[in-house]
């Protein structure tokens, strides 16, 4: 059954801010499936921030992306050929095997979906990586507990819209900050948060300060920079700091200047841990469990950016994605 398929490659490392001359778009030979293996049609992509550290020839927690090779990240298609047991033609599935058309790969990295559950987006975004990082982010990394006032940078992205909501749905208070009056006014509005802002209207220690006048305890990292230094200045004692990204420095040339304050995290007696959603994943099925009902009861919402008009789209997408123009999850529609 040889076929052809469309995948965008890295055709050079950034610097700085991607531009499109950075990705090359390919057709190329689709082969058969093998033994144990299954051949997947792609409907979605998702396009995520820490894709742009795999575009730098550096060591990491996940090896970069080569070269001249297609890229890789979240995507869920149909199977349209399968030597698989357990896994017939025309499943949904999950994989890792984005900004392609086509994917063949080893049945076992398939995970099936249900979408009765939620649309098929739902599982790249709200129900999948992205929502498990949300919340084990909160209850694990960060510990959220009984009376905790959290605030979230990059509220109105696809790990910090989901983040707010869940503190909220626990019954915190949340503070948000998002880029535009726009996404402002959907945390206010649709999501629940109790305060938010746009960091374009002043410096960010002030609007927070503005925001929460007697401090906050949990502080949910998805920006850096100013946001991370901001938060540190209103931390209260025993605060948390869950550091999940730092977008505002993924296209820095220079290193950027760290937080000028961090002499105050000793004072604070502060407690600031990265994590990553790799290991985090026996949390899975208290996830599920938890906002799988309350996405189903309508008390929790997934905003989305759908970009129609195939995998050529992919790369401005994702140039989107980092000047900060989606709101909620940034998906890319390649087939329908």
């Amino acid at each position: 059954m040889s076929q052809t398929g469309r995948e965008i490659q890295l055709a050079a490392r950034p610097h700085g801010e991607p531009t499109p001359d950075d990705f090359r778009l390919v057709e190329v030979e689709v082969p058969d499936p093998q033994d144990g293996q299954v051949l997947v049609r792609n409907l979605l992509m998702s396009v995520d921030p820490y894709m742009r550290g795999r575009m730098n020839d550096v060591p990491s927690y996940v090896p970069p992306f080569k070269l001249d090779k297609a890229l890789a990240g979240a995507a869920v298609g149909e199977v349209i050929a399968s030597r698989a047991d357990g896994v017939e033609e025309g499943a949904l599935v999950v994989h890792d095997r984005g900004w392609r058309e086509y994917a063949v790969l080893d049945a076992r990295y398939a995970h099936r979906i249900d979408r009765s559950i939620a649309p098929p987006s739902a599982f790249l975004g709200v129900l999948g990586s992205t929502g498990l990082t949300a919340y084990a982010g909160l209850l694990d990394v960060a510990g959220l507990r009984e009376g905790d006032v959290v605030f979230v940078s990059g509220a109105a992205g696809a790990v910090g819209s989901v983040a707010g909501q869940i503190a909220k749905l626990r019954g915190h208070t949340v503070i948000g900050s998002a880029g535009s009056p726009e996404k402002v006014a959907l945390l206010r509005d649709q999501l629940g948060f109790d305060a938010a802002f746009d960091y374009h209207d002043g410096r960010v220690s002030k609007l927070l300060r503005a925001a929460a006048p007697d401090g906050i305890d949990v502080y949910f990292d998805n920006v850096g920079g100013e946001h991370l230094e901001a938060a540190i200045g209103s931390l209260r004692r025993y605060g948390r700091i869950a550091l999940c990204g730092a977008i505002s420095s993924y296209n820095a040339t220079e290193p950027p200047a760290g937080p000028r304050n961090m002499h105050m995290a000793i004072g604070k007696r502060l407690t600031m841990r990265g994590f990553i959603v790799f290991d985090h994943h026996d949390r899975r099925p208290d996830f599920e469990r938890e906002v799988g009902s309350w996405l189903r009861e309508g008390r929790l919402h997934a905003p989305e950016t759908i970009v129609e008009g195939g995998i050529e789209q992919a790369p401005q997408a994702f140039i989107d994605l980092l000047r900060g123009t989606n709101t909620g999850k940034m998906l890319v529609r390649l087939q329908s």
